[in-house]
């Protein structure tokens, strides 16, 4: 048990039968009234953002959950195999808790998030940027450089992602797994 004097960003609280963890939370002691907690929560289960408002110092229910380093080995009919970096432990999970699992690839480190108590994966977190090799791209017409346009390209992963005209085909770009958007070239 925790109260809202305990809160900050990452926690993770146990309401509804559900896991959210805080994204943002302010205090807020008005001339009149009671002080309160205003938050913005975020489900792990579902991924949805919802805006919340405790009074001050009641008591939450914090759920333990450990952030544990993997490495993508395969995927399968039966979800996507991982192998812990430093145990060599293995664990398969279903592709709803990847964030962006058109952008993993062989080898790629991961986080993935459990429930310490009930040691289940919660969620799979793709560091935020990653290098992929552009397998195909239309090419580019010489001196269409002056406007911002974007054409579709295709990565080893299968993923397509819209880069600018002078990206060619073979070479390396740097992807959000956030969003999925062209970051920059990478520079061999």
């Amino acid at each position: 048990m925790a109260t809202t004097a305990d809160f900050r960003n990452g926690l993770c609280l146990e309401m509804h039968g559900d896991l959210y963890t805080i994204v943002e939370f302010q205090h807020v002691k008005p001339g009149k009234g009671s002080a309160f907690v205003r938050t913005k929560l975020k489900s792990l289960k579902t991924g949805k953002v919802i805006q919340h408002t405790f009074n001050a110092g009641v008591k939450v229910d914090v759920a333990r959950v450990e952030r544990r380093p993997y490495q993508f080995l395969f995927k399968d009919d039966i979800g996507y195999h991982f192998m812990h970096t430093e145990t060599f432990e293995q664990t398969s999970i279903p592709e709803e808790l990847i964030n962006a699992p058109q952008l993993l690839k062989e080898g790629q480190e991961v986080e993935i998030t459990f429930h310490a108590d009930t040691e289940t994966p919660l969620q799979c977190e793709l560091p935020p940027f990653v290098t992929m090799e552009i397998t195909y791209a239309e090419p580019g017409v010489k001196g269409d450089t002056a406007t911002n346009t974007l054409k579709p390209a295709t990565v080893e992963t299968g993923a397509t992602v819209n880069v600018p005209l002078f990206v060619e085909q073979g070479e390396k770009i740097k992807v959000d797994t956030r969003t999925g958007a062209y970051a920059e070239r990478v520079k061999e």
